[in-house]
């Protein structure tokens, strides 16, 4: 099994390495044929995502927007672009090593006019080389900059590392902290699982919570801490295990407009990245909650909604990605009580409640338990 780890990594090597001098290659032909160097990419806007019938997911739609050597600047970004893939060809896939985001942007410095005045530009080429190839950025070896997320729960695992293979319980042989999802989860192989069903918390504080009340052992659960927006390597995990192990989706967050759209990450896809759908979002998951109707319902502790979050909900009630009934009905609601309620207001209900009553019951209501 381990062998089968090392060589799809290689052949992930081999695939991103062709994708990338097929680019760089359809350049040069441009040149040669005496025709001006130019790419095509999706427009990134709300505007512009559609829903799949195939994978049941939001993806890019037709509108595209153009790179093209015709104006300086976008022969720049051309000349940027071809730094980039001499770069991941010869350093990252050639000697097997890897860079962030924030150290490409340093890396630049060394193009002469070819360096990024600023990161968000090379991080916007990155994303263009991943929907130019119709690869994720983790086949060429980028690495992001902050720490990835955790879960927990009753699943055993193979991960790959560069100081071997390493086999882990995510139960049994880690602390009370969780495993640590590692960038590039396509290094993991799932081994055999108990679990039924896998559920996806924002706050450290619920995900702390549901680990001391054992709450993974009493349901055979396996708990991921999403950190908030969660990291393209949670999001890949997640719809790895829901798709190859058949474990059903949960996600669980605040009750406010953002917190509404890290579900939407996890269920539908996010617009920045709607490319890469397909292989993150997991479209089965399903939103416990905090629903605005829990705040009604469970006389929650509340904040007052900000100008920002009305005007964010107003916005997803235009967002196609929230065109339910149920996201109607719900944000609407809110919009009316204008209150919001974060996940650690069930404390207010006593310690226990959360997972003595309140997930209980609505894990029950949405036929997981």
């Amino acid at each position: 099994m381990a062998d089968n780890l090392s060589t799809q990594k290689k052949e992930h090597d081999e695939i991103a390495r062709g994708r990338l001098l097929g680019l760089a290659g359809e350049l040069y032909d441009q040149f040669t044929d005496e025709v001006v160097p130019s790419v095509s990419l999706p427009s990134r806007t709300k505007a512009n995502i559609e829903y799949s019938e195939d994978s049941d997911v939001w993806v890019y739609g037709d509108r595209e927007t153009e790179r093209s050597a015709k104006t300086v600047k976008g022969a720049f970004q051309l000349l940027k672009t071809s730094h980039v893939i001499d770069f991941l060809v010869k350093n990252h896939l050639g000697q097997n090593r890897g860079s962030t985001l924030r150290e490409l942007y340093y890396i630049s410095e060394n193009w002469d006019i070819a360096k990024f005045r600023e990161q968000p530009e090379s991080d916007r080429l990155i994303e263009d080389l991943e929907i130019i190839s119709g690869l994720q950025r983790e086949y060429f070896h980028m690495r992001p900059e902050e720490d990835g997320a955790t879960m927990f729960g009753p699943i055993r695992l193979r991960e790959e590392t560069k100081r071997g293979d390493r086999v882990i319980h995510c139960q049994e042989d880690i602390g009370e902290s969780g495993y640590q999802i590692p960038f590039n989860v396509e290094n993991i192989e799932f081994l055999d699982t108990d679990a039924k069903f896998i559920i996806a918390v924002e706050t450290g504080g619920m995900y702390a919570r549901l680990i001391e009340n054992g709450f993974d052992e009493r349901n055979d659960a396996i708990l991921v801490h999403l950190k908030g927006q969660p990291a393209r390597s949670t999001r890949r995990i997640i719809k790895r295990m829901n798709e190859e192990m058949n474990i059903p989706v949960v996600v669980f967050t605040d009750g406010d407009p953002w917190s509404y759209r890290i579900f939407a990450s996890v269920a539908y896809g996010a617009i920045k990245s709607a490319h890469l759908s397909e292989h993150m979002a997991t479209p089965g998951a399903q939103f416990v909650g905090v629903q605005p109707s829990d705040i009604v319902e469970y006389e929650l502790s509340t904040d007052k909604l900000t100008d920002k979050d009305v005007a964010a909900l107003r916005s997803e009630l235009t967002d196609p990605r929230f065109a339910s009934d149920y996201w109607k009905e719900q944000i609407s609601l809110q919009l009316e009580i204008n209150k919001k309620a974060e996940q650690q207001a069930f404390a207010g209900k006593g310690l226990d409640f959360v997972t003595d009553r309140y997930l209980p019951e609505r894990l029950t209501d949405l036929g997981v338990l």
